[in-house]
Order: structure tokens, then C-alpha cells, then sequence
């Protein structure tokens, strides 16, 4: 487990310049972010991308961090904004293209068990706010509290989100 004095040390060296303690915050939290990138994105190449952003974006306003949290909080609240932001501008370029919307190519997406694959769907029809919530909560364990600072939203609507997505989750698996 991460110590997050360690952490904090590592960010303190890379405010003051130093490129291989932010190289070393790097190595040490780019696999879980991937994955945090992979699993609301459900797409390997936005991962990729979002993930390549998180770090671009931490290491630009590296300044800002309170170190009031994690640094891999931290690094979790700028992916689920790149993504929902990604998510917004691709609804609005789609919109502009009269609802076509490309999609990442099916021979990529093979799960090898069918429930698998329906639990994706499902998820995949989330709203992107109740689908990251649902993947911040359920999946990366943060708690309500954690989630509105991350998403900047009231606890109460981090909660609605999860109950929501939940809601939809169980009507899209029971049919």
C-alpha cells in the first residue's frame, strides 16, 4: 500500500522542479488510473489518451494540489473530469452530425462471457455522470464524500447518481 506521505514528499519535490519525483508519482499511479480511465471510458484507445491527459494536466497545475488527499484522489478527480468533459464534446459533435456517432470497432470489445458482456451494455447506457459515479463507488471503493469533491457535486447527488445508475443497471440486466 501507497504511503501517502510519501506521496506527498514526491509532489513537494515536483513543485520545486524536480522531474524524476513527478516521474516517480507517475509510475506509481499510471496503472490505476489507466484503469479508472479504461473502466468509465470502456473504450482502450480513449484510456490511453485520458490517461496520457490525467498526467499532462496534474503535472501543469501540480501547484494546485491541496494535500488535504490522496495524490492518486487527486489524479482520479482531473480523469473522471477529462472524461466527463470528452463525454460532453463528443454528445455535442455527434448532435452536430445528426446523431451519428462512431463507436469504438465491435471486434475490439470481445468479453469472453455473455454476462460480461451484458454488464458492459448495460453500463454503457449509463449516463456519464451516474456511470462514473458508479465506477468511482462501487468499483474503485471511494466513498460519497470523496466522489463530490472529486466530481464537484453535492454528496446527496453523488448518492442519486449511484442509486440511478443502480436502478438502470438491474432494468437493463433483467431483460
Amino acid at each position: 500500500m501507497r504511503n501517502p506521505d510519501e506521496d506527498h514528499k514526491l509532489v513537494e519535490k515536483s513543485i520545486a522542479g524536480n522531474r524524476d519525483s513527478f516521474r516517480d508519482l507517475f509510475m506509481k499511479n499510471v496503472d490505476r488510473v489507466y484503469a479508472l480511465c479504461l473502466r468509465i471510458s470502456a473504450d482502450i484507445h480513449l484510456a490511453e489518451d485520458l490517461t496520457q491527459e490525467v498526467f499532462i494536466k496534474a503535472w501543469e497545475k501540480l501547484d494546485t494540489f491541496k494535500f488535504e488527499c490522496k495524490f492518486s484522489t487527486w489524479l482520479h478527480s482531473i480523469a473522471v473530469n477529462l472524461f466527463l468533459m470528452h463525454a460532453r464534446s463528443d454528445k455535442r459533435y455527434s448532435e452536430k452530425l445528426g446523431g451519428y456517432k462512431s463507436d469504438v470497432n465491435p471486434e475490439e470489445k470481445k468479453p469472453t462471457e455473455d454476462l460480461k458482456i451484458d454488464l458492459q451494455k448495460a453500463i454503457d447506457k449509463l449516463p456519464e455522470q451516474a456511470k462514473a459515479v458508479l465506477i468511482l463507488h462501487d468499483i474503485e471503493g471511494y466513498k460519497h464524500n470523496e466522489i463530490s469533491e472529486m466530481m464537484s457535486i453535492q454528496t446527496g447527488t453523488s448518492k442519486a447518481h449511484l442509486h440511478r445508475a443502480r436502478r438502470i443497471l438491474r432494468e437493463e440486466l433483467s431483460k
